[in-house]
């Protein structure tokens, strides 16, 4: 019997089922490597009762500020989607994705805006080790909850719910880490997921070292220590079932953590909390198609957080102070949209702050409550490709630096439109 010897190439090319063609005819061709690629602009026109000057400054009381506008985090600057009255170029998103090989997937979305650049996600996927399990390392949305892992294209309304942005802040839980999932054999939709994540979220988790000398020169400690490696662990479970033309949907989750929110360089009320940081969350989504193009959608979330450390501050006659300080705040939003066809889409949207209990060296703090916003949206379909949406709120949760309620009236008209290929956004 004969021997016959394959040159790696040409076994790479069997194994992996490509063309074999003449020595003549082997030329690379760069467009077979391409990965699918698409461009999403989001720009929006916004009408708001309140001046850009002042609504930065507006805060929820006893759980964060800076949530409409631009705010300045020392030499950061964060502007928020929507941010000035008038015209907004929001961003850019440039999406890159492709098989890798056999084993792997790696997508990245990369998020241009006029401040800069950053790297919203990048991560490889892998369904290689079977028995319905999957595993994703980089940086990501993570899956709590269920509006977290969507971009701010896939959502239903121009702005995040009042809940999230209030304790996650505008990108939510988006770290670097690894996650691992795990698909159950049984007959109905089973979830289960773990991630290990860096826990650099600056509204609720963190680890970072913070000079408090900021905050005053005389300060002791002068510092707080940060700790090195992952700090942010994450756990869900998902379920769905399908009954006739109903989808039903539910999840609960729970994230916990280090934490540290520094606001030393702030203008006003300088401040560093340093502790642990809980997160609670259940959602619910129910989906009902009336036909082929139209449906109706309940949407769901309830979070719950809770922050056990210190606070180094000044008080009120400048001195140095570090009192204990545990909160205990929970809220939702409820959304309900109807899809009337290819082109025309309508939605409400309820969120609350129903819980806002704070205590600071023992000693409860009173908080006020009722904080509610509601909205209304209509959008226009040009295609799958093109979205105008006129959305319109009433927002009873944000007060003033001296106590007072303010109510703000925001009209938002949106333009989100994309070119190239991109991938379906999950349900």
């Amino acid at each position: 019997m004969k021997k016959i010897l394959l040159s790696s190439a040409l076994c790479t090319a069997l194994v992996y089922g490509a063309e074999i063609l003449p020595v003549e005819k082997r030329t690379f061709d760069q467009s077979k490597f391409i990965p699918d690629i698409s461009l999403i602009m989001d720009a929006s026109y916004v009408d708001r009762n309140v001046k850009d000057t002042h609504v930065g400054h507006l805060e929820v009381p006893g759980i964060a500020h800076g949530l409409i506008g631009s705010h300045s985090h020392g030499d950061d600057n964060h502007a928020t989607y929507n941010a000035n009255n008038g015209f907004n170029l929001n961003y850019a998103e440039l999406v890159l994705s492709s098989s890798v090989d056999p084993f792997f997937t790696m997508d990245g979305v990369f998020h241009f805006s006029e401040n800069g650049v950053e790297i919203e996600e990048l991560f490889f996927t892998s369904n290689a080790l079977g028995y319905g399990t999957k595993v994703k390392g980089g940086k990501f949305n993570s899956n709590f909850g269920y509006l977290n892992e969507q971009h701010h294209h896939a959502w239903d309304f121009a702005d995040m719910p009042l809940v999230y942005e209030a304790f996650l802040g505008m990108h939510g839980i988006n770290e670097v880490g690894a996650q691992i999932q795990w698909t159950a054999p049984t007959p109905f939709y089973l979830m289960a997921g773990f991630e290990i994540l860096q826990g650099e979220n600056e509204q609720m988790f963190g680890k970072e070292t913070v000079d408090l000398t900021v905050i005053n020169p005389a300060a002791n400690p002068d510092t707080v220590e940060g700790n090195d490696g992952a700090s942010l662990y994450v756990g869900y479970i998902k379920a769905s079932h399908d009954i006739g033309s109903t989808t039903l949907l539910g999840g609960i989750s729970y994230a916990q953590g280090e934490s540290r929110i520094d606001h030393s360089q702030d203008e006003e009320g300088p401040h560093v909390f340093s502790g642990d940081a809980k997160l609670y969350g259940a959602d619910f989504v129910l989906l009902h198609a009336l036909d082929s193009y139209s449906s109706i959608k309940w949407q769901s979330e309830y979070l719950q957080r809770e922050l056990d450390g210190t606070q180094y501050a000044n008080n009120t006659l400048g001195n140095f102070v570090s009192p204990l300080i545990v909160k205990k705040q929970g809220g939702l939003y409820s959304q309900l949209i109807y899809t009337h066809d290819k082109n025309w889409k309508i939605g409400v949207r309820y969120d609350t702050i129903l819980k806002n209990d704070v205590t600071k060296a023992g000693l409860d703090v009173e908080q006020p409550d009722n904080l509610d916003k509601y909205t209304a949206m209509i959008e226009y379909h040009t295609s799958e490709f093109a979205r105008f949406r006129l959305q319109y709120s009433q927002d009873y949760a944000m007060f003033n630096e001296d106590g007072e309620r303010e109510k703000i009236n925001t009209i938002i008209l949106q333009a989100n439109i994309s070119i190239g290929a991109h991938a379906a956004h999950s349900f």
